[in-house]
């Protein structure tokens, strides 16, 4: 064994002599720390700090010698102040990421009238309505559509014009107040009768042909099915 090997043995053997008795008196160390009326949890913070000590004073030893003395002081730590050491490293242990959120499922549109219409009519319920984005903004309201022979055409439209006083030339002048066209052959939503088939105009009550009149702008798309 070479000089300097038996040196730090010595050392080492002197090092675990002392910090197994600073182990063995550390509980006593920290009751007579602990000022009068503290708490446990006071108590066991002191223990705790003086067992981080002992660790602190170990480090550089060789690890057979320094396991040993660490070893005594936690079991001393555990043995003044039972449960601390695991207290704190459950504290210091980061806290588990929350599980992701369960976004539901979109509820499936029970809409057959695409997201991109503005504007929707039903022929078969004989109902209208306006929309944005998929979603109802007015409506659905009552209508009625173009009778046997007059049929009001379906898919795809876009409105071409408004007229908000507009007159039929075609049927004698008949008035067709707030009329949105949506075809270039006379076809548009208009102030009439839901009651009463049109000659192809999709008919509206007054205060809905108003509202459709004042939503709907040239260039929007409907969809009639």
């Amino acid at each position: 064994m070479t000089k300097s090997n038996s040196r730090s043995l010595r050392r080492g053997l002197a090092a675990a002599g002392l910090a197994t008795m600073m182990a063995a008196s550390l509980g006593t160390g920290a009751a007579s720390a602990a000022p009068l009326g503290s708490s446990q949890q006071d108590i066991n913070n002191i223990v705790v700090g003086a067992r981080d000590n002992v660790h602190n004073s170990t480090r550089g030893l060789p690890e057979p010698v320094r396991g040993q003395i660490n070893r005594a002081a936690d079991d001393a730590a555990n043995f003044f102040a039972p449960g601390a050491l695991a207290a704190r490293e459950r504290a210091n242990k980061p806290a588990p990421r929350p599980a992701p959120k369960h976004r539901p499922a979109p509820a499936p549109r029970n809409n057959p009238c695409p997201a991109q219409a503005r504007g929707c009519v039903d022929l078969r319920n004989q109902t209208a309505w306006l929309q944005r984005g998929g979603k109802t903004s007015y409506g659905p309201v009552k209508i009625s559509s173009g009778k046997r022979g007059y049929e009001t055409p379906k898919g795809w439209h876009v409105i071409t014009r408004k007229v908000k006083n507009e007159v039929s030339r075609t049927y004698g002048n008949a008035p067709m107040p707030y009329s949105v066209y949506f075809t270039n052959n006379g076809h548009a939503f208009h102030q009439g009768s839901p009651n009463v088939m049109s000659h192809g105009c999709i008919h509206l009550a007054a205060p809905h042909a108003q509202n459709f009149f004042n939503a709907l702008n040239v260039g929007d798309r409907i969809y009639i099915y």
